[in-house]
Parts: structure tokens; C-alpha cells; sequence
């Protein structure tokens, strides 16, 4: 046997408990913040066209007909 395995702390577990470690601070700096969040209100919904087909040609819808052209 080495030195470096018989030692009860190897690298591999000081690596593992570190990374556990910093991800447990990190859920506990996250979960505080969702408690306070105000509940944000739901947008109004839009009121259905008239004329009927409630289709539009939007920015995003531009770009994927330019996506997917051939």
C-alpha cells in the first residue's frame, strides 16, 4: 500500500465532500429567494380578433420561416 491510500482522507473524497458541499450552499442561497417572491400577477389575456383567425406574423415567426427554408 502507498502512503496517499492509506491516509483516510483521500483526494477523491476531499473532492466529492467539497463539491457536495458547495451544492448544498447553493440550494440553501437559492431556496430563501423563491419563499419572498410575490406572486406575479397573470397578464390579460387579449381579446380574440373580430374577423376571426387570430394568426400574426411575428418577429419569431419570421425567423423560423427563415430557418426553414430550403
Amino acid at each position: 500500500m502507498s502512503k496517499s491510500e492509506s491516509t483516510p482522507l483521500s483526494r477523491r473524497r476531499l473532492f466529492a465532500g467539497a463539491g457536495t458541499a458547495g451544492a448544498l450552499a447553493a440550494a440553501a442561497a437559492v431556496l430563501p429567494l423563491q419563499r419572498e417572491a410575490a406572486p406575479v400577477a397573470a397578464p390579460t389575456p387579449k381579446p380574440a380578433p373580430e374577423a376571426g383567425g387570430g394568426y400574426q406574423l411575428s418577429a419569431h415567426v419570421q425567423r423560423y420561416y427563415q430557418t426553414a427554408k430550403v
